[in-house]
């Protein structure tokens, strides 16, 4: 079985989830979902207060474990992925199995990032937002999702959310192989890549 693997990269709130459920939708059980920020790493982790933990830094997560994870569904072998709390930012006891499928998406603001991570992926997708619509959404969510207040938004938004896209997320927009401009909701770009997924799933079907 031919096993394609999508990273999906973007800034915060810029629409990867949303293009992730897209694709999950159009292929249904051959998808698997992977996100980065199942990977957090426990708030015990850092040697810092917790008010201070920089959730946006390449560092904040366990990419290693991730990559295991990946090697092992590429080999047709469930795994066991983190479940994490935002609300406590902290990783819970429990986890949750993830079975291989055909196609393997990772989706998170660093995905296309890290070099040891790109080098799984079959197809790189960098989701492109506006800042502004994206902090609109950010703030959206946090408060309605994540139980945060609106004053804790705009501070951590300000403090490492902005930097950290500027250092580390918007440069690794050049790693992609396709970016879809206004978020996930570009019906015609999805379409384009609906199509080179099918095109691919084909082509395996027949090796």
């Amino acid at each position: 079985m031919g096993v394609l693997l999508i990273g999906i990269g973007g800034g915060s709130a810029s629409g990867k989830s949303t293009l992730a459920r897209m694709l999950k939708k159009s292929f249904s059980d051959e998808v698997s979902i992977l996100r980065l920020d199942y990977y957090y790493h426990d708030k015990d982790y850092f040697d810092v207060p917790e008010d201070k933990i920089n959730f946006d830094h390449p560092d904040a997560f366990e990419i290693d474990l991730l990559c295991r994870h990946l090697e092992k569904l590429k080999e047709g072998q469930p795994v066991e992925r983190p479940v994490y709390s935002f609300t406590t930012n902290s990783r819970l006891e429990e986890t949750c199995r993830v079975k291989p499928s055909r196609i393997i998406i990772v989706e998170g603001i660093l995905t296309l990032y890290y070099q040891k991570l790109r080098k799984f992926f079959d197809l790189k997708i960098y989701v492109d937002t506006d800042n502004d619509i994206r902090l609109l959404r950010r703030i959206t969510r946090d408060i309605k999702e994540r139980g945060r207040t609106l004053e804790s938004v705009k501070e951590q938004y300000l403090a490492t959310v902005k930097p950290m896209h500027e250092q580390f997320v918007e440069p690794s927009k050049s790693k992609a192989d396709i970016i879809i401009p206004h978020g996930g909701l570009n019906e015609i770009a999805n379409d384009l890549l609906i199509e080179k997924i099918k095109g691919h799933l084909l082509v395996n079907r027949k090796i």
